[in-house]
């Protein structure tokens, strides 16, 4: 054998290594193949067809606007995976009968696996809601954490997500408020992220919300605060006697009044409230961190809870 075919062996082999290192080379051909079909539709001029064979009533000219820019995403998913392992989840995602995805994998080890272009509209979140925001695939990133559910979280995969989840609200200013998880905008079909998901952790660094533990302490319902203050209140204004509801709620925010409804604040938060039980139990799972006790009934501290977060909402949607 000669030298040169020698080479030309060896160069071919490591050719062949190279190629075969990942094994997701040709579901990464089928991805650039749809990219680049839909980046030439978006590339499509106004009128670029033929006007003659529209039913709309074109102007004469073919006339495009200098004032655009992308859609961006406005919510953000957070999901368990349900399966065994991040290979079972990367292959579930590249299997074109699945009709899953998400834009961001995060394995157990921490490992980070960005699926999706982020203005890619992924098929992660199926029918939810939150708020009015009814189609949260169109709106929102979907990240899915390697988890079957049953453990806990590891430390390294949570700080990959907070790696991710500051680029993301760094990348398209989503509000704190807008980063949720899948049992959130599907009360009753989902549960993911399990009551493990460290929920509070997220909130104090900017992604999510999450109630006052102090101040949770110091609500109380109305019938109780004022008759342990009857006395007082009524040496201090009379007018307490009759008193005005709006009012109160500015002079003792920390007072749970008589009419405040379960439903109405679950739905300012965002919950679909079409199933109020459902609703309910995501809200244990989200907020109350429950697992054995997730009955759709909330207890006196699962109201109080409830009240702090709704009143932030209320704040958040005023400002």
């Amino acid at each position: 054998m000669t030298y040169f075919r020698k080479i030309l062996i060896l160069g071919g082999l490591g050719l062949l290594i190279s190629c075969s290192s990942n094994p997701y080379r040709t579901t990464n051909k089928i991805y650039k193949k749809k990219a680049k079909a839909y980046a030439k539709e978006l590339s499509r001029f106004p009128l670029e067809e033929n006007p003659n064979d529209s039913a709309l009533n074109y102007g004469e000219y073919a006339v495009g606007t200098t004032n655009f820019n992308l859609r961006r995403p406005n919510f953000v998913v957070i999901h368990h995976t349900a399966q065994d392992s991040t290979i079972q989840t990367l292959n579930t995602f590249t299997i074109p009968r699945t009709q899953v995805s998400s834009h961001y994998v995060i394995g157990d080890d921490g490992a980070v696996f960005h699926m999706l272009n982020n203005y890619y509209r992924a098929w992660h979140g199926g029918v939810g809601q939150w708020g009015h925001t009814t189609d949260l695939n169109s709106a929102s990133i979907g990240i899915e954490l390697d988890n079957n559910g049953k453990e806990a979280f590891s430390e390294a995969q949570i700080s990959s997500l907070l790696d991710v989840l500051k680029q993301l609200k760094e990348d398209y200013k989503i509000p704190a408020a807008n980063f949720v998880g899948h049992l959130d905008i599907a009360p009753g079909r989902k549960t993911d992220p399990s009551a493990d998901f460290p929920w509070k952790r997220l909130a104090e660094e900017g992604y999510g919300i999450w109630y006052d533990a102090e101040r949770i302490e110091n609500i109380q319902f109305e019938h109780q605060f004022f008759t342990e203050n009857h006395l007082k209140i009524d040496n201090i204004n009379p007018v307490f006697k009759q008193r005005i509801p709006l009012l109160d709620r500015y002079l003792f925010p920390d007072v749970i009044p008589s009419d405040f409804t379960i439903a109405e604040a679950l739905r300012i938060i965002g919950y679909n409230i079409d199933d109020l039980d459902a609703a309910i139990k995501s809200f244990q799972i989200h907020f109350l961190q429950e697992k054995d006790h997730v009955n759709g009934i909330l207890n006196a501290e699962g109201i109080k809870i409830l009240y702090d977060l709704y009143q932030k909402s209320l704040l958040e949607a005023r400002s």
